[in-house]
């Protein structure tokens, strides 16, 4: 199976998302609960995800599912979907436009094919293992920029429980750098892999936050790793850039400069 196959089950799936974050963003009585980690969840996140299972279990009964909401279910073959019914259900809970349903397939440990969908910016991105990242019908690339003192840097928190988690040298970085936006989450990799910045990086993440983003960005000609530089989605930090800065970016924030 070639990893574009994916994309077909990827896009309906968002399609049911979007349905369902859409008229449950800005209701009046939407559920919201706090989970023992701080972070949020809501009923639109619930009801994504068990409809993401269902749909599955109808389409391709053979995958497993590995979700945030409800967790890891084996499937008969070595692939399996991995969801984020809500990315950045904080600014989803506050009527900011800013969030995403994260959809990607991993056969054999590695991420296949992912898909990014954000309703409310009216925006989806998607890339296949070999076929090149897109933007709706844009074929993405990461910029060309090789200075440090040229490059805009994306970033999340910088206070809170989530800025608690942030290295030191976050502001070294900055300072190192030309320009500096607080997007966070799922856009600021979005970013980087249509060119619009060189480097983002979020200090708290779970596979399910960067299984669509690390292979967006790879496919758009950037790297996608730990803060340690580990290529992979199970150690619970993700820097993004467009290559030609990584191993700079990864030195400052790790205070090695």
């Amino acid at each position: 199976m070639q990893a574009t196959d994916w994309l077909p089950l990827l896009a309906e799936l968002a399609d049911r998302a979007d349905e369902i974050a859409l008229r449950l963003f800005c209701s009046a009585d939407l559920y919201v609960a706090e989970k023992p980690d701080k972070s949020l969840v809501t009923a639109a996140d619930r009801e994504i995800e068990a409809t993401a299972r269902k749909l599955v279990g109808e389409r391709r009964p053979e995958l497993g599912i590995y979700g945030e909401e409800e967790g890891e279910a084996l499937g008969s073959s070595d692939a399996r979907l991995i969801i984020d019914p809500i990315d950045s259900t904080a600014n989803f809970v506050r009527g900011v436009p800013v969030f995403a349903t994260l959809l990607a397939i991993e056969v054999a440990g590695e991420v296949a094919a992912g898909l990014v969908s954000a309703p409310a910016l009216v925006t989806r991105w998607h890339a296949a293992r070999g076929s090149g990242a897109w933007q709706g019908k844009r074929r993405l690339r990461v910029s060309g920029i090789a200075k440090l003192e040229n490059a805009q840097l994306f970033h999340g928190s910088l206070g809170g429980f989530e800025g608690k988690q942030t290295p030191p040298g976050l502001l070294a970085l900055a300072r190192a750098t030309h320009r500096q936006r607080g997007f966070g989450d799922f856009w600021q990799h979005c970013l980087v892999a249509a060119g619009s910045g060189e480097l983002a990086f979020d200090p708290i993440v779970a596979p399910w936050d960067i299984a669509a983003l690390q292979v967006l960005v790879e496919e758009a000609g950037g790297r996608a790793t730990t803060l340690g530089g580990e290529r992979t989605i199970y150690k619970g930090s993700l820097v993004s850039t467009n290559g030609l800065l990584h191993d700079a970016a990864l030195a400052h924030l790790r205070g090695d400069t």
